[in-house]
């Protein structure tokens, strides 16, 4: 797909939690949004910042073809992202886009059903994944994990594409959500739900241990069944400097160019 080096206004800067912040941005000279794959990423880069030299990838989070606008769900993580958490309207963001390979959207007569599944601020690529298996068809709930429903960002913005299940760890809850205790490979949608396909994203330990349970679902027969976004450490997003690469199946494989998405089949889990 081709790249394209734009620079963002900032629409708004929403301020979730003490550590979780959604970016809406618009192109600067109001050309449409380039069409973005649903788990693709972009990198930014942060301006006035001594401390920080390179671009900061960030997940997808939604494309609102309607308002022209660009989400980025972000957790402060160092300098660079504090320097993002504190843009405000009007601001500009310069931003490399559309990188990486996306989650595959495979909608038929035997493939409709979708779980996808997130922890902590992987939920980010899952709301642009659930808005286009809906529009290709497919019946979408969404899997979310955290420490505590503080941590779960978004809540309502999935409800409105799917029906959510969430587990916390400290067992609170979200009313009107059916919410459990325990880490998401624990939830009772996982032993009871009959799904087609598997979407996930978040810490590495969570997405070995989602890819083990379901390696052995009938389903796992199908092609792309399971499909997984790394969360390696990136840099150049391009596949020049390698400091993201995974060790497959296949050989090694830059993270930022071959993934992040990659069926599970291909790694060495």
């Amino acid at each position: 797909m081709k790249k394209y080096i734009t620079d963002f206004h900032v629409v708004t800067n929403e301020q979730l939690s003490d550590r979780l912040f959604i970016l809406r941005l618009t192109p600067a000279d109001g050309t449409p949004i380039a069409t973005c794959l649903p788990g693709q990423f972009v990198e930014l880069r942060v301006d006035n910042e001594p401390k920080v030299f390179l671009r900061r990838p960030i997940s997808i989070h939604r494309v609102d073809r309607e308002s022209n606008e660009l989400w980025l769900l972000i957790q402060r993580a160092g300098d660079g992202t504090n320097k993002l958490a504190n843009l405000r309207a009007r601001d500009l963001l310069n931003i490399l886009y559309p990188l990486g390979s996306g989650f595959t959207i495979d909608v038929d007569d035997q493939v409709k059903k979708y779980l996808l599944i997130g922890g902590g601020v992987g939920v980010a690529p899952l709301l642009e994944t659930g808005y286009q298996l809906v529009e290709h068809g497919a019946q979408v709930s969404f899997l979310l994990g955290g420490k505590s429903c503080a941590e779960i960002a978004q809540v309502a913005q999935f409800r409105k594409v799917g029906k959510v299940y969430i587990t916390t760890e400290d067992g609170s809850i979200i009313e009107g959500v059916d919410c459990q205790r325990g880490f998401v490979t624990q939830h009772s949608v996982l032993r009871e739900g009959s799904f087609d396909a598997i979407r996930v994203c978040g810490p590495g330990p969570m997405m070995m241990a989602v890819a083990r349970m379901v390696s052995c679902w009938k389903q796992n027969e199908r092609p792309h069944f399971c499909e997984v976004s790394l969360e390696n450490k990136m840099a150049c997003g391009l596949g020049v400097c390698l400091c993201c690469v995974e060790d497959t199946k296949d050989g090694h494989k830059c993270v930022c160019t071959d993934g992040p998405v990659f069926d599970i089949k291909d790694l060495k889990w």
